[in-house]
């Protein structure tokens, strides 16, 4: 029996429909009734689910440490603000916390959040049913112990790790609680056109052999959604990508995020190809049964033949349709030698009726 996890009333797992996340995060440029309108938006383009995040900027990141780092800066290089001024402008006030799943509660749309340290995880805490984990802590194994203590479920993103790093933090988190979701990632939060080919999807491959119980997912910061028909394909069923109303707004995660038009594609077509897998047991499906009938074949009477004749095989032929009664082609050789018990015309199908 394959997994299953609750998040709220929504139950997650194979067989159970696709759980979207839009990752509003500092989208909402600090502005709480833009948060609000992020959160309708997201609703109205087929999200199961808005997620923020909850840190103060002076225990996720030393200002000393980045003015220090100079070139080795990644996507941070092209900020106009130095980090720490990013993330200070990005720090979510813990009195919107309430304000933000009331209004979620309001539109009908799951709330919850990144915490990235401990006093954040104790605020945010009554007001969410699940946790997610991001890339950047996967090597703080007191976080993800802490926050799996919580008994909620844990989703865990794997961007710019090794394996080695994964099943420390999988060790760590299930030693707690089995209720994880494991997540793909890339965390190039940059522009590049070609970051499709460091996605990796083929991962989700190894981690359902490392983790066969383990619910899998995608935490996908590339253009479009190429990516995510892949991940379904290949057995991910929580989605989760950045949402923004506009691609235009200045900010670090709007130019890659998803809008309202092109995340309502994405679910469209992720629902398609996740319907369209199956659950892989060959079958007559029920809503070809009738072509059934049209396109195959049964073994037809080449002339008229009467009682007593002894069937060679250039007297049957095997021609469009067949019926239930009938004889399929490859069943030609059990009839052969046979007599009739009864005559038959040309063209009509023979059936158990016509032999003894």
């Amino acid at each position: 029996m394959s997994k299953k996890i609750k998040f709220g009333n929504r139950v997650i797992g194979n067989g159970e429909p696709l759980y979207f996340i839009a990752d509003i995060g500092a989208n909402h440029d600090g502005s709480l009734e833009k948060a609000y309108r992020l959160i309708e938006l997201a609703k109205e383009a087929g999200a199961d689910a808005a997620k923020f995040q909850n840190f103060q900027a002076s225990k996720i990141v030393s200002k000393v440490g980045f003015e220090n780092l100079g070139s080795q800066l990644s996507h941070q290089a092209s900020w106009k603000k130095s980090v720490y001024e990013v993330y200070e402008d990005a720090s979510l006030s813990w009195d919107w916390t309430p304000l933000l799943k009331a209004k979620c509660d309001e539109v009908g749309i799951d709330f919850f959040t990144s915490a990235y340290d401990f006093e954040s995880v104790d605020e945010v805490d009554p007001y969410v049913d699940l946790y997610k984990i991001g890339s950047g802590d996967i090597t703080w194994v007191e976080i993800l112990e802490y926050i799996a203590k919580k008994n909620k479920p844990v989703l865990l993103a794997t961007g710019a790790s090794e394996m080695t790093d994964v099943v420390r933090a999988m060790n760590a988190i299930e030693a707690i609680t089995d209720d994880v979701v494991l997540m793909q990632c890339n965390t190039n939060y940059t522009v590049d056109k070609d970051k499709f080919k460091y996605v990796n999807l083929n991962v989700l491959k190894n981690f359902a052999l490392r983790f066969p119980n383990v619910i899998l997912g995608l935490s996908d910061h590339t253009f479009g959604h190429a990516t995510v028909l892949g991940a379904v394909a290949l057995g991910a069923v929580v989605i989760e990508k950045h949402f923004t109303d506009n691609n235009e707004n200045e900010g670090p995660d709007h130019k890659f995020a998803m809008n309202p038009k092109s995340w309502r594609e994405m679910v469209e077509n992720a629902n398609e190809v996740y319907y369209a897998l199956g659950d892989g047991i060959k079958r007559i499906e029920e809503n070809e049964k009738k072509s059934l009938v049209v396109q195959r074949r049964s073994l037809r009477s080449t002339a008229n033949y009467e009682i007593g004749h002894v069937i060679t095989e250039g007297d049957l032929e095997a021609l469009r349709p067949i019926t239930e009664d009938g004889f399929a082609p490859y069943q030609l050789k059990d009839l052969l030698g046979k007599k009739l018990t009864r005559s038959i015309g040309e063209g009509e199908h023979i059936t158990k009726n016509h032999i003894q």
